[in-house]
């Protein structure tokens, strides 16, 4: 005796079929879908990683003024690393009255930079000023010593010291408290140094 007929069979069947291809494909979706979903994080990352290294490689510019002895004196944007010599092609070359001994075309530049040509009459009169600078006070003309002489002052050093060379160049200082106008001299700096300097 049977059960079902034929025809029962056959939609029971198809019933059991359609179940099983509907777990199927369930099983077969959540399979794929986390390997999707690793691979757009894998390219987020990649992207993310080339974009870091995409930075990283971009040149550092810094600006840079010069004055003096050039062409077109003002300030110009550069790459760390450059060398006074390429700020100096930017600004149009040296004129004949400049002094290549008093400068150093091969130094490296940094940010803030200020550079200055002297010229060879300045040159002239600064060793002038130097000679009548050896007067019986004692006291170190500001506006006239050499780098050197300033470097023997307390807590000037060699940068201190070029900046005080390059600031006199291009404005004199008229009272002794001026030399505050120069980057890395302050109030308490010039406590240890005011009675040693004159600017006569």
């Amino acid at each position: 005796m049977e059960f079902f007929t034929k025809k029962e069979q056959i939609a029971i069947l198809s019933v059991v079929v359609l179940i099983l291809g509907i777990i199927g494909g369930k099983v077969l979706f959540k399979e794929k879908e986390p390997e999707t979903s690793d691979i757009g994080i894998v390219q987020d990352k990649s992207i993310l990683e080339v974009s870091d290294q995409a930075e990283e490689l971009k040149p550092a510019l810094i600006m840079v003024h010069v004055s003096g002895q050039v062409y077109h004196p003002g300030i110009y944007e550069l790459i760390l690393g450059d060398r006074v010599v390429d700020v100096v092609d930017l600004a149009g070359g040296l004129t004949k009255q400049a002094d290549l001994d008093r400068i150093n075309l091969a130094k490296k530049l940094n940010d803030e930079d200020k550079i200055y040509i002297p010229s060879v009459d300045e040159i002239l009169t600064v060793e002038a000023d130097i000679i009548q600078s050896s007067s019986g006070s004692g006291l170190l003309n500001i506006n006239s010593c050499s780098q050197q002489e300033l470097e023997s002052l307390p807590g000037i050093g060699e940068v201190i010291a070029n900046r005080v060379v390059e600031y006199r160049n291009t404005s004199r200082f008229q009272k002794p408290e001026d030399i505050m106008n120069v980057s890395g001299i302050g109030d308490s700096k010039y406590e240890q140094i005011k009675d040693l300097i004159t600017v006569k």
